[in-house]
């Protein structure tokens, strides 16, 4: 996969935060090369959240986020402000644009004590040093209309950026060169037309680089493959929605886990994934339960999240449960009155703002767990798709 087709998931996420007419647009604008955003000078300019997908060097792959100001005003100004704090969920890295001629503001200073309280690494850009020459020992002076310092702006934020050595995988940790691993995909009117889904491709992409060999079939073929291999594969990953026909079909002696489960993990929530599920057993009739996708898409007949889930759950506990659904940056901003939430494998979603949910959900008291922990959990089969991680059988 090429850096100008990288996922927003797997992009570092820099926001460029403020007052109006600080200048972020023009920053944003200056910081790119490119005019990603309008720029005038009546207050507010930037309405929404403007999102780039681009490749900047020497970052690579990245997502420019430039926000409405956080010091508007009025009854559509408090809706612009929300929809800034929501950016914050999920930036890896935060710009604080401040007018140089002004200096720092309560505003200012607002955002810096939140940046601190998220654990945001931030940068503070003292913006129109061509109109200001006062030195500011806290921050770079810089000038989008005359680009001054706007390298060394790149260089600083490139210096925050988290290392890729984190050691994450999705699961190529768990083979060894030369495994076999079969990987089930069912191809059903929900599966998107002529390509696999992220999580699939990323799968297949971090065996290659194990050096394991990925054998891709649908669940119709998944016995015959395994019948011709000759020999057990070291794995069977499959879609969680096969679940019920693929742990008839896979020896116990054969490790069995999902994509959806691979995600989690990938995405540093598996372990509440898996505490989160046992709650199903203590949902009652009037319980609500918010079913999350990070992703927006055309919903089919038998989507998973509005159909297929919301019936499995209704037939596991026998309950008049409540369902509510989200998709994309539409997590809720309360989340007190559910009594679980059943979120996607967040492949969509960088790990960031990943975390922020399931942090969010555990400030709120409300278990948290995802797509293919809580079928495997209906299932009857979620210690044996945890056997691939033995440490979390204990959780179970």
């Amino acid at each position: 996969m090429s850096l100008n087709s990288t996922p927003s998931g797997e992009r570092v996420h820099i926001g460029f935060f403020g007052r109006r007419n600080a200048g972020k647009s023009s920053l944003v604008n200056a910081f790119t090369d490119q005019q990603i955003s309008v720029v005038s000078d009546v207050k507010g300019t930037t309405t929404d959240p403007v999102t780039k997908a681009m490749e900047l060097l020497p970052l690579g792959p990245v997502m420019i986020i430039d926000t409405p100001g956080f010091d508007d005003e009025g009854a559509l100004g408090e809706e612009r402000v929300r929809r800034t704090k929501q950016v914050l969920n999920r930036v890896d890295i935060a710009v604080l644009v401040v007018d140089g001629t002004v200096g720092k503001t309560p505003a200012d200073e607002e955002l810096t004590a939140i940046f601190r309280q998220k654990n945001i690494p931030y940068i503070v850009a003292y913006n129109k040093s061509d109109l200001s020459k006062e030195e500011r020992a806290d921050g770079i002076n810089v000038s989008a209309l005359e680009r001054h310092n706007i390298r060394l702006l790149k260089e600083t934020v490139a210096r925050l950026v988290k290392s890729d050595a984190d050691g994450r995988r999705v699961c190529g940790d768990l083979v060894s060169a030369g495994d076999f691993v079969v990987l089930v995909v069912p191809i059903d009117k929900a599966a998107p037309k002529g390509r696999l889904i992220l999580p699939q491709q990323q799968t297949i992409r971090d065996l290659l680089d194990s050096g394991a060999i990925p054998i891709v079939c649908r669940d119709e073929e998944l016995e015959l493959t395994l019948k011709k291999l000759g020999a057990p594969p070291k794995m069977v990953i499959t879609d969680s929605q096969a679940f019920g026909r693929v742990k008839d079909i896979v020896p116990e002696s054969v490790p069995l886990t999902s994509f959806s489960i691979l995600m989690a993990r990938y995405k540093g929530f598996l372990e509440s994934a898996v505490t989160g599920a046992a709650a199903i057993e203590g949902l009652r009739d009037g319980s609500r339960v918010l079913i999350s996708e990070g992703c927006t898409h055309h919903r089919q007949c038998d989507d998973i999240g509005t159909v297929k889930l919301p019936n499995m759950l209704r037939k596991y506990t026998g309950k008049a449960i409540v369902i509510e659904t989200s998709s994309g940056k539409g997590f809720p901003d309360e989340l007190s009155p559910y009594d679980l939430i059943i979120h996607c494998g967040g492949c969509m979603l960088n790990e960031r703002e990943v975390q922020y949910r399931r942090a969010f959900a555990a400030d709120s008291g409300v278990p948290f767990t995802n797509y293919g922990t809580a079928l495997a959990y209906m299932q009857g089969i979620l210690r044996r798709t945890l056997s691939v991680f033995p440490d979390l059988l204990d959780l179970i």
